[in-house]
């Protein structure tokens, strides 16, 4: 079977960045950036998407690449007849169980663009938006059938190709997606007591920095922000071709990765300051503090409109990376086609997906890793322990089994003096900081 190729060099980042650019940058950074002090944690992150990030994404892409195969043919390929491939089914596992949840959340954002399109959410619901929120997510079925929804857009795009799917999709939402969090930045920026916002992401608290924790979360959100780790990226480098250069690439999608999470937060947080709202709202902040500011702004409404409408731009760009991981790997395994594996692999992720949108309403009591309910504890397995061990075994694979020379000339660094400063950060920087972030998530430190 002939492996699909992106078109151009500029479909693949934008593909790239389309992975990396989802819910993490929109609802997570926001709500972590406002737990741990605004300014202080941005500087740290921005910090650690340079010194960990960028080259470790680097290293997964170089990887795909090379050996033109997914997660865990690559392994097999790069590293023969040794048990590196077992670490390609980190990436494996962690996509089902991600995009298991991560479809559910989707689901909710598709389900208030519904609600602003119809205009029942321009004003409260009578019971509020945290008791409407409430009684759509214990639903028995609505909330399964917008998780649904999302499945089926997000199955179409993978098993229409690389080229004419995922590059061609990603081509459209990614401009569209910057060019609507601007505008809403801009209209944010133009509220009365917008100031206190922007301060507020922009001038550090030093006193903050004295916290190892804001060290770690800032640590983490660069990590997982980028999809490091899952085999999102090691998959989409292996329909590079090798004329396409790596650095130059890799470092382009961690400015825009790192652009999407500052103009989102540029959306979220003078809008939070300009209503007197915590900005340490938590998870509850894009589907429960915002629609209650989006309905005292005025035109409210429309910003709720084409905020969700973002939102479901950008879950949809991450979610089709995610979904291609298995489906990558089980056609070269099955010898299936790319269709009929995109639906079955896409199809397992809904059934799972149903045990986690019950897990807010008749499975609430289930809590499989101690008071976690299904979603957080699938959020816990694949963030905490399978993405760092993916990551690590990248970085080990780069750094340890290659010689500095075949790391080198995978990612196109050969007689380069900034490849000896990224052979460096990948080999000892990046396995300690992934052991960091490893061994904190578990409590160990």
């Amino acid at each position: 079977m002939v492996r699909e190729k992106w078109g151009t060099k500029l479909g693949f980042m934008l593909a790239a960045m389309g992975s990396a650019v989802g819910l993490g940058n929109i609802w997570r950074f926001s709500f972590v950036a406002g737990n741990n002090g605004g300014g202080a944690f941005l500087l740290l992150y921005l910090a650690f998407v340079i010194l960990l990030g960028v080259p470790l994404l680097l290293a997964e892409v170089s990887i795909g690449r090379k050996a033109e195969s997914d997660v865990v043919g690559s392994f097999k390929k790069l590293a023969p007849n040794t048990p590196w491939y077992l670490t390609g089914f980190f990436g494996i596992a962690s996509s089902f169980l991600i995009l298991s949840f991560y479809a559910v959340v989707a689901g909710w954002a598709i389900f208030y663009f519904w609600n602003y399109l119809n205009g029942s959410y321009f004003t409260s619901p009578e019971v509020g938006y945290e008791g409407a929120f409430g009684q759509f997510i214990s639903h028995s079925w609505h909330p399964i059938a917008w998780t649904a929804l999302f499945m089926i857009l997000t199955i179409v795009i993978v098993l229409s190709g690389v080229k004419k799917g995922i590059e061609a999709a990603n081509k459209i939402f990614m401009p569209l997606l910057a060019l609507i969090l601007i505008g809403l930045a801009f209209f944010s920026l133009s509220l009365d007591g917008a100031s206190e916002g922007v301060k507020f992401l922009f001038q550090p608290d030093w006193t903050a920095l004295s916290d190892p924790s804001i060290y770690i979360a800032a640590l983490g959100q660069a990590f997982f922000s980028l999809s490091l780790g899952m085999g999102a990226m090691l998959t989409y480098g292996s329909y590079l071709r090798k004329e396409n250069k790596l650095p130059s690439a890799a470092l382009g999608i961690g400015i825009m990765d790192t652009f999407f999470a500052v103009i989102s937060g540029l959306v979220i947080f003078p809008a939070v300051f300009a209503f007197g709202i915590d900005p340490s709202s938590g998870p509850p902040l894009v589907f429960i503090t915002l629609p209650s500011i989006f309905e005292q702004m005025p035109m409210g409404g429309i910003v709720g409109l084409v905020f969700f409408f973002a939102l479901i731009l950008a879950s949809l760009s991450s979610s089709v990376s995610i979904l291609e991981v298995p489906t990558a790997y089980f056609m070269r395994i099955l010898g299936w086609t790319r269709f009929a594996t995109s639906v079955v692999m896409g199809a397992i992720m809904f059934v799972m997906g149903i045990g986690v949108s019950l897990g807010f309403g008749i499975w609430s009591g289930v809590t499989p890793i101690g008071d976690l309910n299904i979603l957080d504890s699938m959020d816990y397995i694949a963030s905490n322990i399978l993405l760092p061990l993916g990551g690590l075994s990248m970085a080990l694979l780069i750094g340890w089994y290659f010689s500095k020379s075949e790391a080198l000339e995978a990612t196109d660094f050969t007689g380069s003096s900034i490849g000896q400063i990224w052979y460096y950060l990948v080999k000892f920087v990046a396995p300690v900081m992934i052991l960091l972030i490893f061994l904190n998530k578990l409590g160990v430190i």
